[in-house]
């Protein structure tokens, strides 16, 4: 056997393996922080009639961006003033935080994929004129990774796979059960929560590479 044809053969063992050409493809990692996501409805009895959101930053997703209004969470035991909403405005209110702020919150959120609270934890959310008990609401979010159509296809990847993620850092560290998202409004990144980053030591540069999820059967 020749050298180009055992060559062709690795490449071919890399692709099957990685569900990449063999390339080193690195995902970006962000830390998302405890943070709101307010219907129309909700803002307005927040905040007052008519309130829209004012931009603070842009997010690193196209369209998202950190709004300089916060609001406080309660919950049976305390509360965490100073969380950031996110806009703009959603169909429905969604509040996402870590197991150690639940903790301190006292309530029990479920770990979500973002836009699934159909029967999560209940959460008290107050705002500068006025204040609402939502009956569900509160999750702990899936780490999960957005990206476009492209990146799908170099990955070698579904909507709605999940998939296991190598942390390159500091103190290597692996995520199982990572769900890709994809659209073509996305831009490649992982998002995980600040008890994820905290375990492996991640900062906003740290990267991540994408291991399919039977391999670490």
């Amino acid at each position: 056997m020749n050298e180009q044809a055992i060559q062709s053969i690795v490449e071919e063992i890399v692709t099957r393996l990685t569900g990449s050409s063999g390339k080193d493809h690195s995902i970006p990692m962000a830390v998302s922080a405890r943070h709101c996501h307010l219907s129309q409805r909700d803002l307005e009895i927040l905040f007052g009639s008519g309130y829209q959101l004012t931009k603070k930053a842009d997010l690193s997703q196209p369209g998202q961006f950190a709004a300089n209004e916060t609001i406080t969470i309660a919950g049976p035991r305390g509360s965490l003033e100073k969380v950031r909403v996110l806009g703009p405005a959603r169909n429905i209110t969604q509040v996402e935080v870590s197991r150690t702020d639940s903790i301190k919150l006292g309530l029990n959120p479920p770990l979500r994929e973002s836009g699934n609270i159909e029967g999560s934890s209940p959460v008290t959310l107050i705002g500068p004129k006025g204040s609402i008990y939502k009956k569900e609401g509160l999750i702990i979010a899936q780490a999960h990774i957005h990206m476009a159509p492209e990146d799908a296809e170099t990955f070698g990847v579904k909507n709605g796979e999940y998939v296991k993620v190598e942390a390159v850092g500091e103190r290597p560290i692996s995520f199982g059960n990572v769900l890709i998202r994809i659209s073509p409004r996305y831009r490649l990144e992982m998002h995980i929560d600040t008890d994820e980053a905290n375990a492996g030591l991640i900062t906003g540069k740290t990267a991540g590479r994408l291991v399919r999820q039977e391999e670490s059967i």
